[in-house]
């Protein structure tokens, strides 16, 4: 294969180091023709996706492999790919900078909605036809993975092998049975047939699906025997077992997320009922001090990074939490390594703990009390008090912090003006606990930001069902916080409401929306996910086009019993507790932590084989 030559194109555009290649721990493997090849592709530009800890880590698990060369692959941008498509360079892998139509697999991780359209980008810049149906023998196999996979049915047209799970192990059981197949004569239908009987591997296009003359789906099927009608998802059940990388490539210019992630556990226990992460990510399984301190250290030698991120759906429910900072801030603060706790909460929020990691360096402070209102909060089941709010905020300012940001959910189900005002009445009151502060315990400059995006119902939740509320109405809510929230030291920002609009189309879609992918490639739709890119009129065009109405997607209340675009998959909660869920949300009844009793979403059942 021969080596692309950029260096003259490099001179054209802006941060060429995007496209280099050589960063401090990548990894550069001899390829000869028995090698597999695996590209890995994160479909937003090398800033996001080089801080994503997904293929941090299997991008180093898949070069321990024997036989195996894995390297990455970024959506260029858009300067690059002009001076690609004019100097018809194909879209190629930064380590070997070789074009990526000749690997053996060409993989994408699905972080966001509003990243498809960049992966069809990927596949024409990489000269692969994007439907699936369309490839032969000599093109790669491309798989996707990641959570926007749980309801993959959108992209599932482009794709041979949707991975469904945690995918550390599966991976390596493909790329095994890939490896038996091309030493003998290599057949892609056979070899994709033995794949689909692989725990957590779906290939979509053994599976018919049938529309109702209403839309919505008859029937799934599978096309072929031998293959699951439901697909499990896959789980790690060991997390000190299972592999985590003691090194992680340091690039050379500034990243999104620049430090050390070290992931403490998976899952949660919460139950909040608009998340996804909490429903798909179930059963918890920490990692134990130890092994942490063990990877905390061949991290911070192999990468010579400052701070370190402890990453989960909800650090401040890992058990261990104080134990392990504590060790942190003792082996460390010596020479300065900052500690990052994201997603706190407010009702086991550790001021004490807090107070340590400042003695090495300041960090603002972010709560989510999600909704205004006790009783709305109840609804989503956010298990939090305004006096929990009220205690965390005191605190923080007697302790010398002036910076508080708030995160709001607009649009929930069974949501009120009143709700809404209470975002206001919170935010005051935040502000007024600031200056009955003393003066000299309370910090400098006040500043409160209360930040609200708009609730998108995702596959696998409580709220399935519900619909998302129109954009006429996202927008009124929008300007009618903006006017309550009119007060000095207070900051409102809002999320698009027409993103969150597609978001909620592609989360929420079945296969027909292939066509309007299809279409908005052509029509040169791309970084949907950033504001300077996003065209909605484009792609409200687009649907009129293809005789689609977006809509029977986004703001229609689904019944119980339609079979729902994801239906096929089995992520372990059970159908019948989601229903049971949504019921209790109708009357603001709570449902208690997993942690303090068990609420029978089904996960230890079959999964795990015993308690959660």
């Amino acid at each position: 294969m021969k080596k692309i030559e950029i260096q003259d194109v490099l001179y054209k555009v802006e941060k060429p180091a995007r496209y280099l290649g050589n960063e401090l721990n990548s990894i550069h493997k001899e390829v000869d023709g028995k090698m597999i090849r695996y590209a890995f592709c994160f479909p937003d530009i090398y800033e996001v996706g080089m801080s994503h800890l997904g293929m941090q880590i299997l991008y180093h698990l898949l070069n321990t492999l024997d036989g195996v060369s894995c390297e990455r692959v970024f959506a260029p941008a858009v300067d690059m790919e002009e001076e690609m498509k004019k100097n018809n360079i194909p879209l190629f892998a930064l380590e070997s900078r070789e074009p990526i139509e000749n690997f053996d697999f060409v993989g994408f991780t699905l972080q966001y909605e509003l990243s498809y359209t960049n992966i069809l980008n990927m596949l024409n810049l990489a000269n692969i036809p994007i439907y699936s149906k369309d490839r032969d023998e000599n093109n790669p196999i491309v798989i996707f993975g990641g959570p926007c996979a749980y309801n993959p049915e959108p992209i599932a047209d482009f794709a041979d092998i949707i991975i469904l799970g945690e995918a550390e192990e599966v991976q390596i059981e493909v790329l095994d049975l890939y490896k038996k197949y091309k030493e003998k004569n290599y057949s892609k239908s056979n070899f994709l047939k033995e794949a689909a009987k692989i725990t957590g591997v779906y290939v979509p296009s053994f599976y018919e699906v049938k529309y109702s003359n209403d839309g919505t789906i008859a029937s799934f099927q599978p096309r072929i025997d031998e293959i699951p009608t439901k697909i499990k998802k896959r789980i790690i059940q060991d997390l000190n077992e299972t592999y985590y990388p003691d090194k992680m490539i340091v690039p050379y210019l500034n990243v999104v997320h620049d430090r050390v992630a070290l992931e403490i556990f998976r899952g949660c226990t919460r139950g909040c009922r608009f998340c996804q992460a909490g429903m798909i990510y179930r059963p918890v399984r920490e990692r134990s001090v130890e092994t942490l301190s063990n990877l905390a250290e061949g991290l911070l030698t192999s990468t010579g990074y400052e701070e370190i991120s402890l990453a989960s759906l909800s650090t401040s429910d890992y058990s261990n939490l104080h134990d392990f900072v504590k060790h942190l801030i003792d082996k460390y603060s010596e020479d300065r390594v900052g500690i990052s706790l994201p997603s706190l909460r407010l009702d086991n929020f550790s001021l004490e703990l807090i107070k340590e990691i400042q003695k090495v360096r300041k960090t603002g402070l972010t709560f989510a009390p999600e909704a205004g209102s006790q009783r709305l909060r109840d609804v989503i089941n956010k298990g939090l008090t305004e006096e929990d709010l009220t205690e965390a905020t005191k605190k923080a300012f007697e302790s010398g912090w002036s910076s508080v940001k708030l995160y709001f959910m607009l649009g929930l189900p069974t949501e009120s003006e009143e709700d809404l005002i209470g975002i206001k009445d919170l935010a005051y009151k935040v502000v007024d606990l600031y200056y009955e502060t003393p003066k000299e315990q309370r910090g400098k400059g006040l500043n409160v930001t209360v930040s609200t995006s708009t609730f998108v119902p995702k596959a696998f939740t409580p709220f399935q069902w519900e619909p998302q509320i129109t954009l006429e109405e996202i927008e009124d809510k929008q300007q009618l916080l903006k006017k309550q929230l009119n007060r000095k030291n207070i900051t409102y920002s809002y999320h698009d409401a027409e993103t969150s609009f597609l978001e909620a189309v592609f989360a929420r879609g079945d296969r027909k929306l292939s066509k309007v992918l299809e279409l908005a490639i052509e029509e040169g739709c791309k970084f949907d996910g950033w504001n300077e890119h996003f065209n909605f009129q484009k792609w409200k065009e687009i649907f009129e086009k293809v005789g689609m109405n977006p809509e029977f997607y986004v703001n229609r209340k689904r019944e119980y019993e339609e079979i729902l675009p994801w239906d096929h998959i089995d992520v372990g909660v059970t159908k019948k507790f989601l229903i049971k869920e949504n019921e209790k949300a109708k009357t603001a009844k709570l449902t208690e932590d997993c942690r303090i009793n068990c609420s029978g979403c089904g996960m230890n059942q079959g999964f795990i084989g015993g308690i959660c």
